[in-house]
């Protein structure tokens, strides 16, 4: 069963009287860049101590990773304060201890009440969160179920989503690489139109999913998990006769894969993995007379246990005010 949070959590039970046997929670937090664990920690582990207290929480740092136990809630304020506190490092900005007491002061005023509120992923030194009560269903889909679909108009954040769970799900080590895939499939223009070889042709295609990274990584740090393949961003073509474990598998633009396309995509699902299909089924790309696979595969499997299917609507929409009132007009005429 996976935690309604999503996290590599293990509740123990502590307390001396029977029956009165008390929910602790303990929980990894991984350092991201150990050269700078000095800065991290403070000076003679000053930072560690301050976050120790605050929360009330048992607190080492081994193996690569600051490890705690204590209160679940108290938990995962002080794992939320050490996550900040790495953004900031990996800014290249300095970490006093009057930034580490402000950082715990927030954590410590952040109500995370449903899951969709409790991602680890950053954006600009913030931590992301859903903003709409669709896209707080659509994140509490992906911890909980191995494959989600999620349909809906374009701005609604199913791309963006999708990669802060994964990227979430990787910094808590629940899964061991995140491989990001989409279609090839030409917009009204020729690919081969385009310089270079292979890998330059599709590069265009795979850029909204790199840019999406890009926001919650720094560079650094996302060539050196490229080159460990841990993050792997690759075109729906290339997937074929692969088995991917302990992976978060996100198919973008699904509407324009092909049914037999997107049985192919999800029998790709292997051991402790999860699969998140996204795409936008008012419009495709494929060509006359292919059917859109991800329609295909929602009607199929929408009532297979362990399958989400979320859609989102134009109420959904947090890009630019002016992009909701786009979709609204072209949806309004072609309904004429």
């Amino acid at each position: 069963m996976r935690s309604r949070l999503g996290r590599p959590e293990r509740a123990i039970s502590v307390g001396a009287k029977p029956g009165d046997r008390q929910q602790k929670l303990e929980l990894s937090v991984p350092i991201e860049d150990t050269s700078k664990s000095v800065a991290l920690f403070g000076a003679t582990d000053t930072h560690l101590r301050l976050i120790r207290a605050a929360f009330d929480v048992r607190l080492t740092a081994r193996d690569g990773a600051i490890h705690l136990s204590g209160e679940p809630d108290a938990v995962r304020k002080a794992a939320d304060t050490i996550l900040v506190m790495q953004q900031r490092l990996r800014t290249g900005r300095e970490l006093s201890g009057r930034d580490v007491e402000a950082v715990i002061a927030e954590a410590s005023r952040a109500a995370a009440t449903v899951a969709g509120d409790s991602l680890d992923a950053l954006a600009n030194g913030s931590r992301i969160t859903p903003k709409t009560e669709g896209q707080k269903s659509y994140v509490e889909a992906m911890f909980q179920h191995t494959l989600t679909f999620c349909l809906g108009p374009a701005g609604t954040g199913k791309t963006y989503l999708a990669v802060a769970v994964a990227v979430t799900m990787l910094k808590r080590r629940q899964i061991g690489r995140i491989v990001l895939v989409r279609p090839a499939v030409e917009a009204g223009e020729k690919l081969g139109y385009l310089p270079g070889d292979i890998q330059a042709k599709v590069n265009p295609y795979l850029r909204p999913l790199l840019d999406a990274l890009n926001d919650m990584m720094g560079f650094d740090q996302i060539k050196r998990l490229m080159e460990n393949d841990i993050i792997e961003v690759i075109p729906l073509a290339f997937m074929r006769g692969r088995t991917l474990n302990r992976a978060v598998i996100i198919l973008d633009e699904a509407q324009n894969a092909t049914v037999s396309q997107m049985l192919m995509f999800m029998t790709r699902l292997g051991a402790d993995s999860t699969m998140i299909i996204a795409g936008d089924d008012s419009q495709t790309d494929l060509g006359p007379g292919q059917r859109s696979g991800v329609q295909d595969a929602v009607k199929r499997l929408a009532r297979v246990k362990d399958v989400a299917v979320i859609r989102l609507e134009h109420s959904d929409i947090v890009r630019h005010p002016l992009v909701q009132r786009i979709v609204q007009a072209y949806d309004t005429r072609d309904r004429s």
